[in-house]
């Protein structure tokens, strides 16, 4: 189904949202801030994450009195940098919430404000709001979500001679695509890879949590992760994707391996669409036709709504803020939810938490992203759980899996044994020290 609306560059979408999103949607009405404030927020990689400055701006065009300034940190030092200047005072007064991971650390450490008031009165199309939620009170709202999709290179596949996927996927239809990916690439001469699979843990363990019926995070059980590493092996044994080995130790990347065909197909989160656009609108990525499709599923249960995973990316209010600055910050978390942010952020590739009608236009309007029905529905149609659910010990627990998963990808300790240790590490050194 290809949208009914002109198709727009990146570029010029942007500064349309820009201009339009103070007429945009109910519910973002301009603040009454008693007098101009600056607000400061923190960031990271300026220079290629549009998101942060589109937000700024959008909001500073309803919302004249309230400017938003950036504190900028090292994205892969941002949790580490953030804590210690919050600790020593000099934090900035809105601060992103990359991720789930650490938010009960910011929590629990009485370094977020208490947002319930305007938590209350977002709608309930904002996607990921419950997961900021603590004893009733809700410490963040998100302005993101992303989800992992299945990307592919329709040119490989056609290469290949090979069905393109579709939403019925199951993990036992990707496991054969793949085997007949891997035959038909070398037939035809083609030095790419039926799969890259990027060194993270989130890329084994991520889909396990969200799609096995029961499976918990902090149980001290992780039986559930065995048939994804062993799919994972298989696949590195046939040579249908790069060895782990291979993908530490000579520091690929991501983008670069689909971005340069290197590999027919790549699970990834949905921030990967934005990128993709720009670096094959920079060269930086090679030009090819490419779609996203949903994760393989479990089985055909999910056929209709496919179970993914991805945490949102929130916005919190740093508790120490005076008064003025927690009332513009309140208004500006409020907004950043809301549906006209959401159009903006759509309008240059991201996913945002609220999807509405106009949102889902907006984010198939801009040039380049993959308008065919199957990546509208990935897009239109998810029930993305979260990577990590909020919890004392989520930090801790990840750690350990992630030193699993570095284990046995690397084929340093077979699966079973790896798997009895890291749920023995997590009962003993983790759990009975709650």
């Amino acid at each position: 189904m290809r949208s009914r609306y002109p198709r727009r560059t990146a570029i010029a979408a942007a500064v349309a949202a820009t201009a339009l999103v103070a007429t945009a949607c109910g519910g973002d009405e301009p603040a009454d801030s008693g007098g101009p404030v600056t607000l400061t927020m923190s960031a990271w990689s300026l220079n290629s994450t549009p998101e942060f400055k589109a937000l700024a701006d959008a909001f500073h065009e309803q919302n004249p009195d309230i400017t938003v300034e950036f504190k900028e940190y090292d994205a892969t030092n941002y949790d580490t940098q953030l804590t210690a200047d919050l600790a020593a005072g000099s934090g900035p007064d809105v601060y992103v919430l990359k991720n789930l991971k650490n938010f009960i650390t910011y929590q629990s450490g009485e370094q977020l404000l208490d947002v319930s008031d305007l938590a209350d009165q977002l709608g309930s199309e904002v996607s990921g709001l419950g997961n900021y939620k603590v004893d009733g009170a809700t410490f963040a709202v998100p302005y993101r979500q992303d989800s992992w999709y299945l990307y592919y290179n329709k040119d490989l596949f056609a290469a290949a001679g090979v069905t393109p996927p579709d939403e019925t996927w199951t993990w036992a239809e990707y496991e054969k695509a793949i085997a007949d990916l891997n035959a038909g690439l070398k037939a035809a001469g083609s030095p790419a890879k039926a799969a890259y699979q990027h060194v993270w843990q989130s890329t084994v363990q991520g889909l396990a949590l969200a799609q096995t019926r029961g499976a918990e995070l902090t149980s001290g059980d992780y039986g559930y992760l065995k048939p994804y590493y062993e799919r994972a092996l298989a696949q590195q044994e046939t040579g249908a994707q790069v060895d782990y080995g291979a993908a530490t130790t000579n520091s690929l990347q991501y983008q670069a391996q689909f971005g340069t065909q290197q590999a027919a197909t790549m699970l990834m989160g949905s921030w990967y669409v934005a990128t993709l656009l720009s670096q094959q609108e920079s060269g930086a990525a090679q030009a090819f036709e490419w779609g996203f499709a949903p994760a393989p599923q479990l089985d055909e249960s999910t056929r209709d709504k496919p179970v993914t995973f991805g945490d949102p990316t929130g916005l919190g209010i740093n508790a120490a803020v005076d008064e003025a600055e927690a009332a513009a910050a309140k208004e500006f978390l409020s907004f950043a939810a809301g549906e006209g942010a959401a159009a903006a952020l759509a309008s240059i590739g991201i996913t945002p938490a609220t999807l509405t009608e106009p949102v889902v236009e907006a984010y198939f309007e801009v040039e380049g992203v993959p308008a065919d029905e199957l990546s509208r529905f990935a897009f239109e149609n998810r029930d993305t759980k979260a990577e990590n659910p909020a919890s004392p010990v989520t930090a801790a627990v990840q750690n350990a899996l992630l030193e699993t998963h570095s284990a046995i990808m690397s084929g340093s300790t077979p699966v079973d044994d790896a798997l009895d240790e890291a749920g023995r590490r997590v009962r003993d050194e983790v759990l009975e020290s709650k």
